[in-house]
């Protein structure tokens, strides 16, 4: 089995328009959080959400060009070019190319174009949708915009498992270097669902915040939506090594299970197996991991579960873990969460700082681990978990360690 490399790193968020923006208001424990200012608020209950403001995709993407890209490949797209600008691969020389997956997830794709359509059938009895619409609706767009750009054309497609997408596609992606078959990898995950129809969809089931996003806390009231990208480059370790590549963090290993009891709450025991096949395929110990990158969603069922799964996969170790859920800053991506949140956890171990959980009041007696509660903290992190739980059960754990 071949080594991973984390070599570029990408990111549009509701804390910033790349990565080290993002990550800045991360460790500083700064939350993105707010009314919402992108779509109408009139029909909606809950009016807050994180989302990515001051975005002008004409100064990003060719105007020729824009009308084929939905908000999720706009995201995609701009979060990519960071990558691989920092990765200083070119795609197109020594037929790298052909030895590069693109492999992008998204929880619901192109909703904003959807729902744009679906009012112009509905609401204004118009026979004719727009002639992209396919293009700029499906799952897979920014996987194929990005493997366009760069000349990818190794294995492209969408990895779509609800929040769980992202993870998902990038454990895969490293699978495929692992194995030989690919030598590297642009992967990640993107969504932009931050619409009038996502919004009522998520208020009907009675999860979301009306206030803002608590995890693990007391007073915490649900999810709050958030949107964005993170994408990442992925490249055979000797490789890297030989290009004096600088290696922002090793993609260690990967856990995946589904519950395969329940569409909604989450099973303690395959949430903790999911994080015990992480450890196990990264081959580190319990006790050499200093940070987990909880789901942390700040809903009733979630936070409690994942508490005692930790402690179920951690067992006496589970104490002297820093623990925190950054998206009580930017907000639950859904499709995008895991690979925003992976921005957070190299960040804790190339700078030596856990980043808080925000907005933080008392604690819960069922959730008893170090949230780092509200203000970032100085520790040192060899490894890292991220940990991203879906509807449906589906659960995958990144473990990342130091460079």
């Amino acid at each position: 089995m071949r080594r991973v490399a984390i070599t570029g790193m990408g990111a549009i968020t509701a804390l910033g328009h790349d990565a080290a923006s993002t990550w800045a208001a991360m460790r500083e424990g700064r939350s993105g959080i707010g009314p919402i200012a992108n779509i109408p608020t009139d029909l909606l209950n809950v009016k807050i959400a994180a989302e990515v403001r001051g975005f002008d995709p004409a100064t990003h993407i060719d105007t020729k060009k824009l009308p084929l890209l939905d908000r999720v490949s706009q995201f995609a797209l701009v979060a990519a070019r960071e990558a691989v600008a920092q990765s200083g691969l070119d795609f197109r020389v020594d037929n790298r190319g052909e030895r590069s997956a693109c492999i992008i997830g998204s929880g619901i794709g192109g909703e904003g174009s959807h729902n744009e359509q679906s009012r112009r059938f509905y609401a204004e009895n118009n026979p004719r949708l727009h002639p992209l619409t396919i293009l700029r609706v499906m799952a897979n767009a920014p996987a194929c915009h990005v493997g366009i750009e760069f000349g990818l054309r190794g294995p492209s497609f969408a990895v779509v498992s609800a929040c769980a997408s992202a993870n998902h596609a990038m454990a895969q992606a490293a699978d495929m270097i692992k194995n030989g078959k690919m030598d590297f990898a642009v992967t990640g995950g993107s969504e932009a669902c931050v619409t009038v129809t996502t919004m009522k969809a998520w208020e009907a089931m009675r999860v979301t915040a009306d206030d803002t996003c608590r995890p693990f806390c007391k007073q915490r009231r649900g999810m709050v939506l958030g949107e964005g990208a993170g994408i990442f480059v992925l490249e055979e370790w000797e490789h890297a090594k030989a290009r004096g590549a600088n290696i922002l963090a090793e993609f260690a290993g990967s856990g995946m299970t589904a519950d395969a009891v329940d569409m909604v709450f989450p099973a303690q025991a395959t949430v903790a197996r999911a994080m015990e096949l992480a450890l196990a395929d990264a081959k580190l110990k319990p006790e050499d991991v200093d940070y987990i990158n909880a789901h942390g969603t700040g809903t009733p069922a979630n936070d409690p579960t994942e508490t005692k799964a930790i402690r179920r996969a951690f067992g006496a170790h589970a104490d002297k873990l820093a623990v925190s859920s950054t998206k009580s800053m930017h907000g639950h991506a859904l499709g995008a969460a895991g690979a925003i949140e992976l921005v957070a956890a190299i960040g804790s171990m190339r700078d030596g700082v856990v980043p808080p959980t925000a907005n933080f009041i008392d604690a819960d007696p069922e959730c008893d681990l170090d949230y780092v509660p509200n203000t970032a903290r100085k520790k040192s992190v060899r490894a890292a978990l991220s940990n991203s739980f879906a509807f449906g059960g589906l659960n995958c754990v990144i473990a990342l360690r130091a460079a």
